[in-house]
């Protein structure tokens, strides 16, 4: 079953990517008390990923944040080595936390797994931004498959 505006999230172990190492942390945890932007990617260093929807975030981070955001996440499921370098390479800094849910546990539970197989990508996620209140979903935008609107930076602080 796929998440929706009203639910609560669940309560699964993501992997923050930070400059000191891969550092666990459960989602529960994480959305606790705070406004969370969050997007997520079907894969670092991939095209669209790399050239539109982290760079957007970034390019909007101050704004969010103007419009009550507390943080900005991007996940992925890739492992958090992959987000911390893909960050680095991105100098997205403070700016944007990267969440890696390498073995896909918290994208199955909220039903926005895809196969990314014919791509040789395997089980991924599907391109979406939420916005998250105290782990409740309050705003929902997936991409149909192969698209870079909804999802993006722009659409979602036009929602705020």
């Amino acid at each position: 079953m796929t998440i929706k505006v009203g639910d609560k999230l669940p309560n699964v172990t993501l992997t923050q990517a930070t400059a000191e190492g891969p550092r666990p942390v459960s989602s529960e945890e994480f959305f606790k008390g705070k406004t969370v932007a969050l997007f997520a990617v079907p894969g670092a260093f991939t095209p669209t990923c790399s050239a539109k929807h982290l760079p957007g975030f970034k390019q909007e981070a101050g704004a969010l944040k103007g419009k009550g955001v507390d943080e900005i996440a991007c996940l992925s499921v890739n492992d958090a080595f992959v987000m911390r370098a893909w960050a680095e390479d991105q100098a997205v800094g403070e700016d944007i936390t990267m969440l890696a849910d390498g073995n896909g546990d918290f994208t199955k539970a909220i039903g926005l797994e895809m196969d990314g197989s014919k791509f040789g990508m395997g089980p991924r996620s599907q391109r979406y931004s939420m916005i998250v209140e105290d782990g409740v979903v309050k705003q929902l935008n997936v991409e149909q498959g192969g698209e870079f609107k909804v999802s993006s930076a722009d659409y979602l602080l036009a929602q705020l």
